[in-house]
C-alpha cells in the first residue's frame, strides 16, 4: 500500500481527488492534503508518503519550490505535477527538478489512478534492484579497500547492515597462507583447510575487525579502533602468536602484510594499497631467500651468514660517520666469497630487499620504491669485488637516510609550531582547527593529518591536554572558582568544563583541589617532621 498526498490551493480539486478515488481498493493509502507548499512541508515529513501530488501555481510556496525542497530532503518520494496546458513551460522544469511525472488538467479519476499505478511499479521496481544489489559485509569490506564506494554511501550501507564502521583510526593487514617448506608448490587441501578454519577462528575472536577472504589462501582484515598505536600491534601479536601453532601443527606459514595507520574512512584504500605493496616485496623476498639456499649447494660457492638484524638496527640507528667502520665489520666475513657466483648476487639482493623494506615501514617516506629496486639491482649485478661490494652497502644506506631524514625533519618544524601557538592561545574560546591552520599558513584538513600521524593524537586531543593541565595548576595555586578557571583556561561553560575535567583525570575540578591541598600538607609535614 503506497501513501499519496496532495498539496493543491483550489479546495474543489482537493475534495474532488479524495473522494472520487476508492484508495484502498487501488493499492493506495491518502494521507493528507494542504493548500500550499508551506503548510505541506511539515505533514510532509510527518506522514512521508510514497507518492506526493502537487500543483504548480500555489500561493506562499509553489509546486517546483516545493519539489526542490523535497527532492533535496526526503529523494524516496515520488512526485507528480499537476499541470494546465499553460502551465506545461513550468512542467518541464519540474522534471529537470527529478519530479516523476505530470498530470495535464482537466483529469479523470481514471487518468490519475492510471499514473499512479505507473509510479507504483517504478517504485516496486527500485526496491527490487535495490535489494538485489544491496550490499554484503564481504562485498562494502572489499570496496572500502578498492577505493570504490565513497563515505557517504560507505556508511549508509554499513547502517544497512547494522555495523558499527566509523571510528577514530584505520589499517587494513593481509594474512597469507603459504608452505612452509619452499620445495612445497602448494598446501595440502586438508591442511590448508584445517589451517584456514583455525585462522578464521581465531581472527573471530578479536575485536573492532572486519575481514573477507580475497583468494584461497589470502584474508583481507581492516583494523579499527581509538587509539593509534594499538592497531598494529595488535595484529603483529596476533600473527606471531599464531604462526607458530600453524608451522608446528600444519607445516604452514601465515605472512602478515600490514598498511599505515589512517585516520579517515577514504584511508582504508590507501591503506590497502601498502599492505599489498608489503605482501609483494615479502612475496619477492622470499622468493630471492629460496634462489639464495639453492644457490648455496654451489660447490663452488664460500657460504656466509651476515646478521641481517644488526644491518637493520644499524639503517634505523646509525650516522653517515660510523658507516665506514660499520660496514668494514658487517662485510669482514664477505671477503671470501666468489663475486661471479649467482649465490653472491642473491646474498647481495636479500640484503638490499630487507635494508628498502625495513627503511620503506620505519621512515614512511620515499619515492618510487620500484624504480629503485630496478636500479639497485642492476647495480648489483656489476658488483665484481669485495671493495665494490662494501661501496655498494654504504651508498645504499646513505640513500636510504635521506628518507629517514626527510621523515624526521619534513613536519618537525611545522608541528612545533601548532603546539607553541595552542600553547599561546588555549585560553581563547575561539581557538580552533580552521583558526590555526590559517596563523600556520596549511590547509585544516592537511593540518589535522600531519598532526594526528606525527604525534599520535589529534589537535584537539592536545589542546584539551594543554587546557586541563593549566587548569590542574590554577587548581593547586590559586583560589579561583571553578567557573573562573574554565573562563581562563578557554571554556565558556562550567558544566562542560567540569565534566570533560572529571572525563580526563578522574576527579572533579573540587576533587582535584582538596586532593591536591592534602597532598601538599602531607609533604610539608613529612619536610617539618625531617627538619626537627
Amino acid at each position: 500500500m503506497k501513501k499519496v498526498m496532495l498539496v493543491d490551493d483550489e479546495i474543489l480539486i482537493r475534495e474532488s481527488i479524495r473522494e472520487c478515488v476508492d484508495w484502498e481498493k487501488e493499492g493506495f493509502i491518502y494521507c493528507g492534503d494542504a493548500p500550499d507548499g508551506e503548510l505541506a512541508l511539515p505533514l510532509i515529513e510527518q506522514q512521508l508518503p510514497d507518492i506526493l501530488i502537487t500543483d504548480i501555481k500555489m500561493p506562499f510556496m509553489d509546486g517546483l519550490e516545493l519539489s526542490s525542497v523535497v527532492r533535496q530532503r526526503l529523494p524516496q518520494i515520488k512526485i507528480i505535477i499537476l499541470s494546465g496546458h499553460n502551465d506545461f513551460q513550468y512542467a518541464q522544469t519540474a522534471l529537470r527538478l527529478g519530479v516523476e511525472d505530470y498530470c495535464l488538467k482537466p483529469f479523470s479519476a481514471a487518468d490519475l489512478i492510471q499514473l499512479l499505478h505507473a509510479v507504483s511499479v517504478r517504485i516496486d521496481e527500485e526496491q527490487r534492484l535495490k535489494r538485489r544489489y544491496a550490499y554484503t559485509p564481504e562485498k562494502l569490506f572489499a570496496d572500502l579497500c578498492g577505493g570504490l564506494i565513497g563515505t557517504a554511501a560507505a556508511i549508509e550501507a554499513a547502517d544497512q547492515l547494522e555495523l558499527q564502521l566509523t571510528t577514530s583510526y584505520y589499517a587494513v593487514a593481509i594474512l597469507s597462507l603459504s608452505p612452509s617448506d619452499p620445495q612445497d608448490t602448494e598446501i595440502g587441501h586438508e591442511a590448508y583447510r584445517s589451517a584456514q578454519q583455525l585462522l578464521d577462528e581465531r581472527l573471530g575472536e578479536l575485536q573492532d575487525i572486519f575481514m573477507y577472504k580475497r583468494s584461497r589462501t589470502e584474508t583481507v582484515v581492516i583494523l579499527k579502533g581509538s587509539l593509534r598505536e594499538e592497531l598494529s600491534s595488535k595484529m603483529k601479536a596476533f600473527t606471531e602468536s599464531l604462526q607458530i601453532k600453524l608451522k608446528a601443527a600444519f607445516n604452514c606459514d601465515l605472512s602478515l602484510s600490514l598498511g599505515n595507520v589512517q585516520d579517515r574512512l577514504q584511508g582504508i584504500h590507501i591503506s590497502y594499497l601498502e599492505a599489498e605493496e608489503e605482501k609483494t616485496w615479502k612475496k619477492i623476498s622470499k622468493q630471492n631467500k629460496a634462489a639464495l639456499w639453492e644457490s648455496s649447494f654451489d660447490s663452488l660457492t664460500n657460504r656466509v651468514l651476515p646478521d641481517r638484524n644488526r644491518l637493520v638496527d644499524f639503517l634505523k640507528l646509525g650516522s653517515s660517520k660510523e658507516a665506514p667502520d660499520f660496514i668494514r665489520q658487517f662485510t669482514a666475513e664477505m671477503s671470501s666469497l666468489n663475486w661471479e657466483s649467482m649465490y653472491a648476487y642473491y646474498l647481495i639482493n636479500d640484503l638490499t630487499l630487507e635494508l628498502v623494506l625495513t627503511a620503506k615501514r620505519s621512515f614512511q617516506t620515499g619515492g618510487n620504491t620500484e624504480d629503485l629496486m630496478k636500479d639497485l639491482q642492476q647495480q648489483i649485478r656489476n658488483i665484481a669485488s669485495f671493495e665494490e661490494c662494501q661501496d655498494y652497502l654504504l651508498t645504499l644506506l646513505e640513500q636510504l637516510w635521506k628518507w629517514r631524514l626527510e621523515g624526521s625533519d619534513k613536519y618537525g618544524e611545522l608541528i612545533d609550531k601548532v603546539k607553541l601557538h595552542i600553547r599561546q592561545h588555549y585560553d581563547d574560546d575561539q581557538l580552533s582547527l580552521f583558526e590555526i591552520s590559517r596563523h600556520i599558513g596549511v590547509s585544516s584538513s592537511h593540518l589535522s593529518k600531519i598532526f594526528s600521524q606525527e604525534t599520535g593524537q589529534t589537535m584537539t586531543e592536545y589542546l584539551t591536554f594543554t587546557r586541563i593541565s593549566k587548569a590542574k595548576e590554577l587548581l593547586k595555586t590559586t583560589r579561583s572558582k571553578t567557573f573562573e578557571i574554565a573562563f581562563q583556561v578557554g571554556y565558556n561553560d562550567q558544566h562542560y568544563f567540569s565534566n570533560l575535567f572529571k572525563k580526563v583525570t578522574g576527579l572533579t575540578p573540587t576533587e582535584y583541589r582538596k586532593h591536591g591541598f592534602a597532598e601538599d600538607q602531607g609533604r610539608l609535614a613529612r619536610e617539618g617532621g625531617s627538619n626537627l
